[in-house]
């Protein structure tokens, strides 16, 4: 097999502490994290609440294990703000993430999203675009495409159990509408798989737009749970459904060979939301880490 990408693999804080229920992994400290980050063999991870907001102090931390950011996600408001205030917020976060040294940016459009709510069921409350909301959201990608370049920044857009981009046909849409040289796509294998999407099909037709990937497998069971009882996405994740390669029901050499095998330049960032009190983060990573490696040899 001869390997032409370019590919680095990295692990996000998720697992350590969650951003939308803080409370998971709530003690624990963020050089604890970084730690073990390196330790379990990524070369980088992604932004979380628990780091410190100075990049001095943060790339200083990064430096000392030999790890870099790869990326953060950063959620727009198109639908629901004005234009101008998304455009401030981008281009501080832009900034900021520059000064990282890091060169990617995960968009995912928030308005109306049920994601964060606790108490709606995450497939009945699915929200829907509006014609005129689906032409703010990719006229608003694009220019912020355009902002991040300016910079040397990519931006790709993160597909999202429980907002209005999440099935085939909105991600279709959406790529449809946007412009190549300014907005790539990011796969995450778990949520394609959450919403009863195909992967394969996905980053087949995707290849050559897609900018990164989050990499994490879905427990089926635990799926079902959440279609028969209609829990929540916050329930969802609290029950388990989320967790990483090759621990679920995900085919990940097949979905992940071809990108292996071409020329991608980018990140395989494994993003596994769990329990920390239940799935202890650094064993899940060090496992993952293997999967990887003795999967797609990368």
């Amino acid at each position: 097999m001869m390997i032409m990408s370019n590919i680095s693999v990295g692990i996000a804080p998720i697992g350590w502490t969650n951003d939308d229920l803080p409370e998971l992994g709530g003690e624990t400290q963020y050089q604890q994290i970084l730690s073990e980050v390196a330790l379990s063999g990524f070369a980088g991870t992604e932004i979380g609440n628990k780091y410190p907001k100075d990049p001095k102090v943060l790339k200083h931390q990064l430096d000392l294990r030999g790890i870099r950011i790869a990326s953060a996600w950063f959620g727009t408001y198109f639908t629901t703000q004005p234009f101008e205030q998304v455009e401030k917020d981008f281009i501080a976060f832009r900034d900021y993430m520059n000064s990282l040294g890091a060169d990617h940016i995960n968009l995912c459009e928030q308005g109306n999203t049920i994601q964060g709510m606790m108490d709606v069921p995450v497939f009945d409350g699915k929200p829907e675009f509006t014609a005129e909301e689906w032409d703010k959201v990719t006229k608003g990608l694009d220019r912020l495409g355009e902002i991040a370049a300016d910079t040397g920044t990519i931006v790709s857009y993160h597909h999202h159990m429980g907002t209005g981009v999440q099935t085939t046909a909105e991600i279709d849409r959406l790529m449809e509408n946007t412009d190549p040289d300014k907005v790539k796509l990011l796969v995450d294998i778990g949520h394609l798989q959450f919403s009863g999407e195909d992967p394969v099909d996905i980053v087949t037709r995707y290849k050559d737009r897609i900018g990164h990937f989050h990499l994490k497998d879905i427990r089926p069971d635990v799926l079902q749970r959440v279609k028969d009882e209609k829990l929540s996405f916050l329930q969802a994740v609290l029950a388990g459904v989320f967790t990483i390669p090759g621990d679920g029901q995900g085919d990940f050499k097949t979905i992940l060979q071809p990108v292996v095998e071409s020329d991608y330049d980018g990140w395989f960032l494994v993003e596994a939301e769990q329990d920390p009190a239940k799935a202890d983060p650094f064993e899940y990573a060090l496992r993952a880490r293997k999967y990887i490696k003795e999967t797609l040899g990368v």
